[in-house]
């Protein structure tokens, strides 16, 4: 028999990783790390780590492990005061842990109840690891709490340090300032209730004083509007609690720095990740309305386009269910990319106004602004006899910071996806208005803003090149200001800003972190060059998304130079030093030298920005074994044979959360009613568990049937969209992405014009040997990019000859969807029988 007893706490409130993630359990059954937290309890509790074990009495909750019970399951017995839900608390922690409940018995003992669980693992097993009971053990007791004092330790079998919670009401003081302080407390001290009844009420509330609509007279967009406030409502209670944890905890934090985040819609993900969408369509149902058809009104968060920008959202996702504490980092575009409009075959670009009626998913956080600078001159100056450089910027404009909060799935960690806007310095609009230049100033507040305005602005001129430039530098001064003023909070010594500070660059856009952060440690700070150098590669790792050379990113020196004239300087000086290192490691090799150079000269002196990344970074990603395995053999070649240990890939993968859990409900019942567990939510590897099933006539027959009604879903789709047909007997062969030459969908159309001549041209019993095939593109090309307009075109002229022969029928189709994003993603992946990727030469 293993006890672990707690002393009696109401309803324990655990904050994000108070109990630390769980390493994978050992037993044949492979379970999730995972922290489990539950939203059941009163809110503000101060933290205090222990030393002293408590003492169990008559008063105390107990669970205990019986194995001897039970020949082929293990018993929990929970001795614990009864309340409300507590029975729903119990068994989420199982289904959590992906354990299974064979049978339970209750009995009571006065105020106490006393149930007994017979649990097996995943796999049907008795659970025997002591190492692994002790671990679930742990969960239940943090979980389920005690009854009294305001104090909750865990009794372990080692001799371990305990955690003590108390509650924050708790303070210090006397007379006014307690009795002010104790209130306050008290008003704040529950959780937001998430039964159907509860829910209506923040609904109607919101409908009422946030929309400002009578709740007797609301429409479905209103409705909207009001259901995703009272969500966001109970993200920020835990997005609060995940930040107070880790500014208390000061654990080392994650800024993953990306130009672009592709999010899609926020609404069902949400609810999903918070455990609530049940609750929420009970409620609205009541209310006369449902829930999906209230999560069609809103728009997609166009803040991305393609891989890169998806990759962001999942990996922002990931790290918040895996409880890391990490940020996001991004701008918050305007207008984000572009709606995409076809005419006669033409793409024709429109402003996407996905911010015209507001996003309730966003925080605006007026007092977090930083000065950002432009242009200007560096002059020297003298201090304590030595020369330094100084950047004397001739423009100024403000960034504010909007924050979007991220929660996990299972757990109650919310981490923050901060994007940044453009606004007009304040000292510079006064100065117009003082002088009577109303129009310059109404001017300059448009240029300013401009900045933040559009994602990928043609950069086929000068000017569209500078703004780009800007917009990278905008996004990485204002986050790298945050980052800091964050450090310098809880730190005075930059040499631990390696121990509390990673910055992962997804790709090169945010690659200028590099060299304003030798500014801000050099210039401000006014640290020693190489002390700031070595601290500053300490703290980047870099995903590269490019695996072709004539892709990757360069920034002419002139218009850097103007822009930034400080930045190139540093940049310049990092070559050197650089230069000089590398020669005494491979000698006077002067084409290796120049292929490895942070500067290219050429017709057009410029800056590589992959090469600085790769230089500065202690690990060096790519996106897959292949696409890693070119970059070591080919792209950057040179490079790996001088840092092998550099170069990894982790696989540029998805999160299960959005492309089953929400794109796929059906699948996702599927999948959980075979494996036994919802467990692999959290875990893909479970996944792994359908090998067993395979062979089984009965799964293969769900299976099928998953699959044919998401493709009736998206052939209804393609017909409302297209006015085209499309049989769900044929094979559904998509190429969705960002139209490009080197995402080869010219070769995708090329193929489709050969198959349709070899149909043309064979018998008709031959053409009875034939799958039909209806392939699907879909994707947008950039504005200033007219090979990729072009083949947009060439696809519509090819569909429209394909389409309308009758001779071909069903056998062969093309379309086009048009205005691609993550919504549509999420009805057309469902419905692929085959996916293409054409992307690698």
């Amino acid at each position: 028999m293993h006890t672990i007893s707690f002393p009696h706490l109401t309803n324990a409130h655990t904050f994000p990783n108070l109990l630390t993630s769980f390493p994978p359990f050992s037993s044949p059954a492979h379970f999730s790390p995972i922290s489990v937290h539950f939203p059941t309890a009163p809110r503000n509790y101060r933290l205090r780590a222990s030393t002293n074990e408590s003492t169990p009495s008559t008063s105390t909750s107990t669970i205990t492990v019986d194995n001897s019970d039970s020949a082929n399951s293990t018993a929990f017995v929970i001795r614990a005061r009864n309340r409300i839900g507590l029975l729903q608390v119990i068994t989420r922690v199982f289904k959590v842990l992906g354990l299974s409940i064979d049978r339970a018995i209750v009995e009571f003992e006065g105020d106490f109840f006393i149930k007994r669980f017979f649990v097996t693992d995943s796999h049907g097993n008795k659970i025997e690891d002591l190492e692994n009971l002790e671990r679930i053990k742990r969960a239940l007791a943090e979980a389920i709490g005690g009854d009294g004092d305001g104090t909750v330790s865990v009794v372990k079998s080692t001799a371990n340090r305990g955690i003590v919670v108390r509650r924050a009401g708790l303070v210090e003081g006397f007379g006014e300032r307690k009795a002010k302080a104790e209130r306050m407390f008290s008003l704040m001290d529950g959780f937001l209730k998430n039964d159907p009844f509860s829910l209506q009420k923040d609904i109607l509330h919101h409908v009422e004083y946030t929309v400002a609509r009578s709740r007797f007279n609301f429409d479905d967009y209103e409705a909207y509007q009001a259901l995703s406030h009272s969500v966001r409502d109970r993200l920020i209670e835990r997005w609060h609690d995940t930040h107070t944890y880790f500014k208390r905890t000061k654990p080392k934090r994650l800024y993953f720095l990306s130009l672009e985040f592709l999010m899609g819609r926020s609404l069902s993900n949400s609810v999903i990740n918070l455990g609530i969408q049940d609750q929420y369509a009970e409620a609205l149902s009541q209310l006369g309305f449902e829930f999906d058809v209230l999560a069609e009104q809103e728009g997609d968060a166009a803040l991305g386009n393609g891989g890169l920008a998806r990759f962001s959202a999942c990996q922002m996702d990931s790290l918040a269910t895996l409880d890391y504490p990490a940020w996001g980092y991004g701008l918050r575009y305007e207008y984000g990319l572009f709606r995409q409009i076809i005419v006669d075959g033409f793409q024709h670009e429109q402003p996407d106004y996905w911010l015209n009626f507001g996003n309730p998913w966003e925080i605006e956080r007026i007092h977090v602004t930083y000065e950002v600078k432009f242009y200007g001159t560096v002059e020297d100056v003298d201090r304590n006899g030595e020369k330094h450089e100084v950047w004397i910027p001739g423009e100024t404009v403000e960034a504010v910071a909007y924050d979007n909060p991220i929660p996990g799935y299972g757990t109650r960690n919310t981490i923050n996806l901060r994007l940044w806007a453009a606004k007009p310095s304040n000292h510079f609009d006064l100065e117009a208005y003082n002088t009577g230049d109303y129009i310059n100033s109404i001017v300059n507040r448009q240029r300013t803003e401009s900045i933040s305005n559009v994602l990928y602005p043609d950069d086929r001129s000068h000017q569209g090149k500078e703004m780009r430039l800007k917009q990278q530098y905008f996004f990485v001064s204002a986050s790298l200001q945050d980052i800091i003023r964050r450090f310098k909070e809880a730190h005075n010594n930059f040499d631990e800003l390696p121990e509390k500070v990673a910055l992962h660059l997804n790709d090169t856009h945010p690659s200028l972190s590099i060299a304003e952060i030798m500014r801000i440690l050099v210039d401000e700070e006014q640290l020693d060059w190489n002390k700031a150098w070595n601290i500053v590669c300490k703290i980047f790792s870099f995903t590269t998304h490019t695996v072709v050379a004539e892709g990757l990113e360069k920034i002419p020196t002139d218009l850097l130079g103007s822009l930034l004239p400080r930045h190139l300087q540093i940049l310049y000086k990092i070559n050197s030093n650089f230069m000089e290192e590398l020669k005494k490691r491979i000698g006077l090799d002067y084409n290796r030298l120049s292929r490895m150079s942070i500067v290219e000269e050429g017709a057009v002196k410029s800056i590589r920005m992959a090469n600085l990344s790769i230089i500065c970074s202690h690990t060096v990603n790519g996106v897959s074994k292949l696409h890693s395995d070119t970059l070591k053999m080919r792209t950057f070649k040179d490079f790996y044979e001088l840092w092998p240990e550099k170069f990894q890939y982790t696989t540029n993968g998805v999160t299960q959360r959005r492309w089953i859990v929400v794109s796929n409900p059906s699948l996702c019942a599927l999948l959980s009613k075979w494996l036994g567990t919802e467990a692999w939510i959290r875990n893909a590897d479970l996944l792994t568990g359908l090998r067993d099933h395979v062979d089984n006539t009965g799964f293969r027959h769900e299976w099928k049937m998953v699959k044919r009604l998401n493709k009736m879903r998206l052939a209804e789709y393609i017909e409302t969209m297209s006015g085209v047909k499309v049989s769900l007997d044929a094979m559904f062969d998509v190429q969705v992405k960002r139209i490009h030459e080197y995402k080869r969908q010219l070769l995708n159309i090329f193929g489709i014009i050969h198959r349709y001549d070899c149909l043309k041209n064979m018998d008709k019993n031959d053409r009875t040997k034939v799958v039909p095939r209806v392939c699907i593109i879909g994707g947008k090309a950039a504005p200033g990019y007219e090979i990729a307009k072009k083949i947009i075109k060439l696809c519509h002229a090819v569909a429209e000859k394909i389409n309308n022969d009758a001779d071909i029928g069903d056998l062969l189709k093309l379309v086009f969807i048009p205005d691609y994003n993550v919504s549509v993603a999420e009805m057309v992946i469902p419905g692929a029988d085959l996916s293409q990727h054409l992307s690698f030469q």
